[in-house]
């Protein structure tokens, strides 16, 4: 039995019919949708390589079945940048080489996007492992990730300080 799902994913309106109630929201991006930027790892929530934000919160997508999601707003790893400028985020993991290979990145960023906006007091090196300790890299980058998230912050509240 065909079911309808509506999604808004990274500002658009989108309606999808799905054929399985049991298909995920990481497949529905992939392989429905072709936003490859969200990477499939473990497929078991351990290596936070899907993590999306569904209504402003981190999400692993292998784990979020799509149909439970019914009217959520979804962003993306490609949904981050404004037009041509990345965001700052993105602009800090290339600054400060928090990535080697490159696979965990749009989940290791996602979840960098959602630490900050979750943190009502400063981030400091130690609450940025442990925030960030859903996202595993391979490649052990996680001092350039660190530093990224740091820098990331300062830059997001210059841009808030200045919109003020």
């Amino acid at each position: 039995m065909t079911q309808t799902l509506q999604l808004k994913i990274n500002g658009s309106d989108l309606r999808l019919d799905l054929d399985d109630p049991r298909a995920t929201l990481l497949d529905v991006l992939r392989e429905r949708l072709g936003l490859t930027g969200t990477k499939k790892g473990c497929d078991r929530g351990q290596c936070g390589a899907c993590t999306v934000l569904i209504d402003g919160r981190r999400v692993n997508a292998c784990l979020a079945l799509a149909l439970s999601h019914d009217g959520a707003q979804i962003t993306t790893i490609e949904g981050l940048a404004r037009g041509e400028d990345l965001h700052p985020v993105q602009a800090a993991f290339i600054a400060d080489d928090g990535f080697q290979c490159g696979f965990c990145t749009p989940g290791q960023i996602m979840s960098a996007v959602a630490l900050i906006a979750e943190a009502e007091a400063g981030l400091d090196p130690e609450r940025i492992r442990e925030g960030m300790s859903g996202n595993l890299c391979r490649c052990a980058a996680y001092a350039g990730i660190t530093e990224a998230v740091l820098d990331a912050t300062r830059a997001l509240a210059l841009e808030e300080e200045r919109a003020a």
